[in-house]
């Protein structure tokens, strides 16, 4: 049986591989017709944990678009979920029934537990606030499309760095390529991980923190809005604390560059006021159309085994060390191997990338 692609992390993969993906699209826009029966036969599971419009029903509309079908479920209360099935069962089950598993899940590490059993290709559609690299490989499809590049670009990233899981493979991609400076607009309770940070160091990257989005709005070629995110959470009041800090509308639409494109993966809540929607520069509906058309890129790509088979667990087992992250996957799957990357004095969750100090 050949090595499964499990499209997990993008940084699993090469450079050329994501430019790959994103060229195709921009070949299935020019010509969708071309590609409507590439996945005749072949079926798609979506296994969605959690509410989901934009990503759900674009991986849907684009193996339809392909001529493949799907089968899956958005309402774990509707499946054997309920009963107290556990991950691997579901996903066992599940992927002896189609081609390609789309998974998303609150639990970080999620989409990685599921592709250690897996009998097809695992895809994931969002891991809690961890990641989410379809969303990052739209992003970098309308980088392309608007902005013509990968590189050279100040982008700024506004709103909720902590739990923002298309901020986190946002950056982890876009740190690859030359010359790019980041601006970290957060407060200080919402701010980037502390292994995100590690990365940008690691790869020389220019970035700062600040906490007002005004100040900076001029210096931008990019702006990556993120709603603060309640589902994340662990209670309201604080929740309560944070929303609407950052807001972008008309009056501060005037202070940014006229060149400067608006990208949100979206919902939005109340962080972009309606009358934004009607500046040129508002590239978040256009952004949601780009993920269909990478979305249909990335399951050719998959299923054809355009791909490498990207990275399975590689660390170390510590059977008796448990990850801290409270929303990490092996606190409720508890049959899964306890594996760490060890950094210097420092264990990371090779599910989550939480980090364990050792004594």
């Amino acid at each position: 049986m050949m090595p499964q692609s499990h499209i997990i992390d993008l940084d699993s993969y090469t450079t050329d591989e994501w430019n790959m993906i994103t060229e195709l699209a921009q070949r299935i826009m020019k010509n969708p017709s071309y590609y409507h029966s590439r996945c005749s036969g072949k079926v798609m599971a979506t296994l969605f944990y959690e509410p989901s419009t934009r990503t759900q029903m674009s991986f849907q509309t684009a193996m339809l678009r392909l001529g493949g079908t799907i089968i899956g479920f958005d309402n774990p209360s509707v499946s054997s979920v309920s009963k107290g099935e556990n991950l691997k069962d579901t996903t066992k089950i599940v992927s002896s029934y189609a081609d390609i598993l789309v998974i998303r899940n609150p639990m970080e590490g999620s989409a990685r537990a599921a592709s250690l059993t897996a009998d097809c290709p695992v895809i994931n559609a969002g891991d809690g606030g961890h990641l989410h690299p379809t969303q990052t490989l739209t992003d970098m499809l309308t980088l392309k499309c608007e902005k013509g590049r990968l590189c050279g670009l100040k982008i700024g990233l506004c709103g909720d760095l902590r739990n923002g899981r298309t901020v986190h493979s946002l950056l982890k991609a876009l740190s690859r390529y030359e010359n790019n400076e980041f601006v970290l607009i957060s407060t200080p309770q919402l701010a980037l991980p502390s292994y995100i940070k590690d990365i940008l160091n690691a790869r020389g990257c220019s970035y700062k923190e600040v906490n007002s989005l005004e100040e900076v709005i001029g210096e931008l070629d990019v702006l990556y809005m993120t709603r603060i995110q309640k589902e994340r959470f662990s209670c309201e009041a604080e929740y309560e604390k944070q929303k609407s800090i950052f807001l972008l509308d008309a009056e501060k639409m005037k202070k940014a560059r006229p060149d400067m494109i608006v990208m949100h993966p979206l919902p939005r809540v109340d962080e972009i006021t309606m009358e934004v929607d009607d500046d040129p520069r508002a590239m978040y509906f256009k952004q949601a159309k780009y993920g269909v058309f990478v979305r249909m890129a990335l399951i050719i790509c998959v299923l054809e085994n355009r791909l490498g088979t990207g990275k399975g667990l590689c660390g170390k087992l510590h059977s008796d060390v448990c990850c801290k992250n409270p929303k990490c996957i092996t606190r409720t799957e508890k049959y899964l191997p306890h594996t760490f990357i060890t950094r210097g004095d420092i264990l990371e969750c090779e599910y989550c990338d939480e980090r364990i100090l050792l004594d």
